[in-house]
């Protein structure tokens, strides 16, 4: 047994314990290189890519054996040991590219990314031109990967090579229309800079719902929903047909400027109205004075004189606008509070037509 086992190892080389080892440092090391490059990537987006270089560095290790065991021991040296080099040069290839792409977007991003204040930590977020210079990288790479790998197979002669590079580019037509908008919207989002990692928007115009930009990739977008708190995949071409509402990238160095309203019947006066809801915001405004900029007073405006009720608005600023749902639900309640107090009612009223005679067209209305 032990002279089988020393028969086995006598077929490797130096070059071959040299190979090994690198490969068992890369295998261990490859969660640190990854953790280094990833940025702001998810877990799961870590464990894929950790998985990703470790399967390929089993995968040389088995080719290395296969090389230096199997071809040696049955002296199949022509067409096995050909083969192996061929696959262990391919592994290799592979491994260099998938590596280099992760060095590349890491590069990218420290050059020309956008650093962000999380808390007590600084995070590198992709801007358009890191993601552009990446996606560029990212393309020379797979070029060269694919050319490479081509000539290790053996497609030496123009007509072989030309037909795999021809298959793969009618494959790119016809598939252009499932993924050709996404990419050139995502840029497009990108260069706008309305959507940055980390802004609040509000997408849609009749129903808008609020979120948050988690990430902004090639084919997609990652939203949170504030309100609900999961997060939302939509497509590039999707998102860019909404109406988006950047409320992070305000106009006024005030702040955002919000806007709440009311349907209150007209049998209530003016002055009430104004007193109550000034009230009720300035109770807010005391109680969270980091959040709402009370420096500048409250604006309140009639929006509409309606049939039924005047719809009264009340406008303010918001400091921090990652407070805007518990201070539009705080504001709300403490006016339905304040309401109470004053005696005002914010149900909107119902109007009746009566017709007093059946053939007088004139008529009397009743709130």
């Amino acid at each position: 047994m032990n002279q089988v086992i020393l028969e086995y190892f006598s077929s490797f080389t130096a070059m071959h314990y040299v190979i090994i080892a690198m490969n068992l440092l890369l295998l261990l090391l490859a969660r640190p290189i990854i953790l280094k490059t990833a940025g702001s990537l998810s877990r799961r987006q870590i464990d894929f890519r950790v998985s990703v270089l470790r399967v390929l560095n089993l995968a040389i290790l088995a080719a290395i054996c296969y090389n230096a065991i199997y071809t040696g021991v049955e002296q199949n040296s022509n067409d096995d040991q050909g083969f192996a080099i061929k696959l262990i040069s391919i592994l290799v290839v592979l491994y260099l590219a998938y590596l280099a792409s992760n060095i590349a977007s890491y590069v990218m991003r420290i050059k020309y990314g956008k650093t962000n204040n999380s808390g007590d930590s600084l995070q590198i977020s992709d801007t358009y031109r890191s993601r552009m210079l990446t996606l560029v990288a990212s393309t020379v790479i797979t070029i060269i990967v694919f050319i490479a790998v081509i000539r290790i197979a053996g497609f030496s002669s123009m007509l072989e090579a030309g037909g795999a590079i021809g298959f793969v580019g009618v494959f790119l037509a016809l598939t252009q229309q499932a993924w050709a908008p996404d990419v050139i919207s995502g840029l497009v989002l990108l260069n706008s800079e309305m959507l940055s990692e980390g802004d609040l928007i509000e997408i849609g115009d009749s129903d808008p719902i609020l979120v948050r930009v988690f990430k902004t990739k090639i084919f997609h977008t990652v939203l949170i929903d504030i309100v609900n708190n999961h997060r939302i995949m939509m497509s590039n071409s999707k998102l860019r047909d909404q109406t988006i509402h950047s409320l992070s990238k305000f106009a006024s160095a005030k702040g955002l400027r919000e806007k709440l309203s009311f349907k209150i019947g007209y049998d209530t006066n003016s002055i009430d109205v104004k007193a109550m809801l000034q009230e009720a915001f300035e109770t807010v405004a005391q109680a969270d004075e980091s959040s709402i900029d009370n420096a500048h007073p409250l604006e309140i405006r009639v929006l509409e004189t309606g049939d039924h009720a005047v719809e009264w608005g009340v406008f303010y600023y918001i400091k921090d606008v990652s407070e805007i749902v518990a201070i539009r639900q705080r504001l709300s309640e403490e006016i339905l509070e304040a309401s109470h107090r004053h005696g005002i009612s914010l149900s909107t009223p119902k109007t009746h037509v009566v017709t007093i005679e059946p053939d007088t067209p004139a008529s009397v209305r009743v709130g």
